[in-house]
């Protein structure tokens, strides 16, 4: 029963650590980067609005479906990683440097969603000009009133 709550526990934290990159547009209060980046929602919901061309277009396509690739990878690894910690979290003894090591390996998988989901935000920002730019934060703004 001790070692289903642990699970739950570690699991729930794991989700946690992920919350604030699960939506592609976090409010910004929430996290202090998403008033600096733009989601590719946001981007292709006002493409028409910040006079997206096609060069800009197809550019945030293929860096989306790069990401895209990276996340379905990191999915299948997580998945792995988790499970071989809940094993180990399952033994009547609990190896702790075992456990630690797997946390290790679970959370340098966080880490490189998280750096990815960011690179990803950062090459959109940068394919967009400055006028883009400007009229996305003020849309933002509007579509949060």
């Amino acid at each position: 029963m001790k070692v289903h709550r642990i699970v739950f526990a570690l699991a729930a934290f794991l989700v946690t650590l992920s919350a604030p990159f699960a939506s592609a547009d976090p409010p910004p209060g929430d996290d202090p980067f998403a008033q600096f980046l733009f989601p590719p929602e946001v981007i292709m919901k006002f493409q028409r609005e910040i006079g997206l061309d096609e060069k800009q277009r197809t550019a945030i396509k293929e860096s989306i479906q790069k990401a895209q690739s990276k996340f379905l990878d990191f999915q299948f690894d997580m998945q792995s990683e988790q499970e071989k910690l809940q094993k180990l979290l399952s033994s009547q003894k609990v190896d702790e440097t075992a456990v630690l090591s797997q946390v290790d390996k679970v959370l340098t998988l966080e880490r490189e969603v998280k750096k990815t989901q960011i690179t990803l935000l950062v090459r959109i920002k940068n394919l967009l000009n400055e006028t883009q730019q400007a009229k996305l934060t003020e849309l933002r703004k509007e579509m949060a009133h």
